[in-house]
């Protein structure tokens, strides 16, 4: 059961060849024929990503089946001492394998691109490997290495499963169909200081490279390093595969905050699941001393990495320097159009740094009363001189508050428009979506987030006020509900959080489709009148989420996606824009929720046709006479903000 009262456990349960580049290209449709006739609605199209939700199955349980299989991982990575827990055994849930492994939702390829080399595929359901619990962490079995990318993207798929209460779907497309329910993973796609995720063929790629001179910590000048032996780094690539199976359009860069919400969300998932290893927590909390803020184990990120790239240090941390002049840490202030805030992994790290803020805070309020019976205030906590079951006590808050810290993040993705987002559309979302599921919040979850968020300047635009009533999403004025989409007419692949049959997601997104496009109901909906530099609006995507209330009883809503391109002139010419919004709809249909994306308001088109022709000029390409996303866009963003 969950500490934080009114929380419970989660549940497991365009029509244009330019559209195709961000969700691929949708299928034609029309609104019912009596809404043709009468001239009440326009035309919309079925975005591919509705199909693509049911074709990802993860392996069910069957009777007699083990409830996991225990895999052994580097917890951090390969220079990690085994003393702080760097090695861990993981719970990944059960499913048969092919060699590979290859199962229901990740596939690997063992293949060395780099030297073109084919080695042998690691087969799990060896019995002398069942036994052993696989492949014993080294670096130099490359069995291994084929191991840890599958154990670790397990972990982060089964994350994302739990807090959302669906079954997570990707966001690619371009592979045949019958092959689009695996994201394959490449332990050894390169030989670059690079991973990155590639949505043109659902891989993620993972290089490896000659460490540099000088290095630090327990790496060796001229030695290999494995981007697939870094949990973080897995952890990372992965969580952007899954967001862009969320939140296609947020692959374009239509503003400062997109990428940097991209990079930033895949740091949080590391970082936050650096909270499930025990060892790994009871080490860093002993050697700050119970001081949260300086256990650099868990707030740093891609140690081994940032030691053999030229630094001393990890990639990144998700706690500021310390500025000794201003007596605490030197924030990082929110300035998306600065320099270097408004590169990707910059801006995240403002992101990261306000997030974990927030988590800090509401440690410390509930570890008080502990350290205070320990005979210990604030100040007077010393590393190494904490009792054995304080550490114990602190590790199990710690790990706990992670776990709904990350499930707050994940959450909050569904409350999110559809694309374009800024940092406070984000804590809009993650103020409306915890809300929703725990009106009572007696820690102040919600005012830390808002608070810490305030400290780096990120303000939400259109609120009068920085009160929590302010922030959360409005419901429309009168109740709306949308024919066809009440859970009672609805049909479930055994349970809300199986996604039906494609042909019964289509019709849920007829349904919506018909209702959005209706022409009096457009603006509301963030759409336009389809025109020459307007697509007609698409249904991206119609999804249940299922979650536990405060009594326990699940919360089951629909959560879908209406977008539409625009075709816009920026100072560097004509680009794509995608308005639109996220809809919240409840069980009997009704809509709770508009978050709306409205790329026609005239000081959204300014400024992204300013970005565009500016600060993230290098994110665009020109294709076919229009300015579009570049390929690859993730590789090159990852190699210029330090490889991943």
């Amino acid at each position: 059961m969950s500490d934080r009262p009114g929380e419970a456990p989660p549940s497991t349960p365009e029509s244009s060849a330019a559209v195709a580049q961000t969700r691929g290209a949708g299928r034609p449709a029309e609104p019912p024929a009596a809404a043709q006739a009468d001239g009440l609605s326009v035309g919309y199209g079925i975005g591919a990503g509705v199909r693509q939700a049911s074709q990802v199955k993860p392996y069910e349980r069957g009777e007699g089946d083990p409830l996991f299989r225990p895999l052994q991982i580097y917890s951090l990575d390969a220079a990690g001492s085994r003393l702080q827990g760097a090695v861990a055994r993981v719970r990944v849930p059960y499913e048969p394998l092919r060699p590979g492994p290859t199962g229901s939702v990740f596939e690997v390829d063992a293949a060395d691109r780099a030297l073109g080399l084919d080695y042998a595929p690691l087969d799990l359901e060896d019995p002398a490997l069942l036994i052993d619990g696989g492949v014993s962490p080294t670096p130099s079995d490359h069995r291994f290495h084929l191991q840890m990318v599958y154990a670790v993207a397990n972990v982060v798929y089964s994350t994302f499963r739990q807090a959302l209460g669906r079954v997570p779907a990707w966001g690619f497309e371009k592979r045949p169909e019958a092959d689009r329910s695996r994201l394959r993973l490449r332990p050894f796609a390169s030989a670059e200081p690079n991973a990155w995720y590639r949505r043109e063929s659902g891989e993620v790629e993972f290089g490896y490279f000659e460490a540099e001179e000088p290095v630090h910590g327990r790496n060796m000048p001229g030695g290999f390093v494995f981007t697939a032996l870094s949990h973080d780094i897995v952890a990372h690539e992965v969580t952007h595969a899954l967001l862009d199976g969320l939140r296609a359009h947020f692959l374009v860069p239509s503003r400062p905050d997109v990428l940097g919400f991209h990079e930033g969300f895949a740091d949080l998932i590391a970082y936050f699941l650096h909270f499930s290893y025990k060892e790994v927590v009871l080490a860093a909390i002993e050697e700050a001393g119970g001081d949260i803020a300086r256990a650099s184990l868990l707030t740093e990120l891609a140690r081994q990495f940032g030691q053999t790239t030229g630094s001393h240090q990890a990639l990144r941390s998700a706690i500021e320097e310390p500025d000794e002049a201003a007596g605490g840490p030197a924030l990082a202030v929110y300035d998306p159009q600065g320099d270097p805030q408004g590169e990707p992994h910059a801006l995240g790290g403002v992101l990261v740094n306000a997030v974990f803020d927030a988590f800090v805070t509401v440690f410390n309020r509930k570890t008080r009363r502990y350290l205070r019976l320990a005979g210990r205030g604030a100040g007077g906590l010393v590393p190494g001189d904490l009792p054995a079951a304080l550490q114990e006590v602190l590790a199990e808050q710690a790990s706990a508050l992670a776990s709904q810290f990350l499930r707050m993040v994940i959450r909050a993705v569904d409350y999110c428009p559809p694309a374009d987002l800024d940092f406070g559309e984000l804590l809009r979302a993650v103020v409306t979506a915890d809300h929703d599921l725990v009106p009572d919040d007696p820690w102040g979850y919600r005012e830390a987030w808002i608070d810490a968020f305030a400290r780096r300047r990120i303000y939400p635009r259109g609120v009068p006020t920085l009160s929590e009533h302010s922030l959360l999403w409005t419901a429309p004025p009168r109740r709306v509900a949308v024919p066809g989409l009440s859970f009672s007419d609805l049909k479930f692949g055994g349970d809300p959080g199986q996604p039906a049959g494609p042909e019964e997601l289509e019709e849920q997104a007829h349904a919506l489709g018909s209702f959005v496009t209706r022409r009096a109901s457009l603006a509301g909906f963030g759409l336009v009148e389809p025109g020459r530099d307007a697509d007609p609006p698409e249904v991206q995507s119609v999804r249940t989420s299922s979650r536990v209330g405060p009594a326990g009883q699940v919360i089951f809503d629909l959560v879908a996606e209406v977008t539409q391109r625009q075709v816009l002139e920026g100072p560097r010419g004509r680009f794509e824009a995608q308005g639109g919004s996220t809809l919240i709809v409840g069980p009997d249909g009704a809509i709770r929720y508009v978050v709306l994306s409205r790329a026609a308001k005239k000081d959204r088109r300014r400024s992204q046709g300013e970005y565009i022709g500016g600060a993230g000029a290098e994110y665009w390409e020109e294709r076919d006479g229009m300015l579009r996303p570049r390929t690859e866009l993730l590789r090159m963003v990852h190699r210029r903000g330090g490889g991943s």
